[in-house]
């Protein structure tokens, strides 16, 4: 279980697609599809989606890619 489905959702902070992207420093599409192939949870309000704050930070956490010397 995530850190964003043990918490009450009135404690979740969620952001839009625009939002997620500046965090990230990617495209709105590349958001889009991270959410599309279930790689970033998000909820649909309307015609947008919304995404936690936290999934975005586990996400970027779990994708780190260290660099190791030779």
């Amino acid at each position: 279980m995530s850190v964003v489905e043990s918490r009450p959702l009135n404690e979740v902070v969620f952001l839009t697609v625009a939002e997620v992207a500046a965090v990230m420093r990617v495209s709105k599409m590349t958001v889009y599809r991270l959410v599309h192939s279930g790689h970033l949870p998000a909820i649909r309000v309307g015609r947008s989606f919304r995404v936690p704050e936290q999934a975005v930070h586990e996400y970027l956490r779990e994708s780190y890619v260290g660099v190791e010397s030779a």
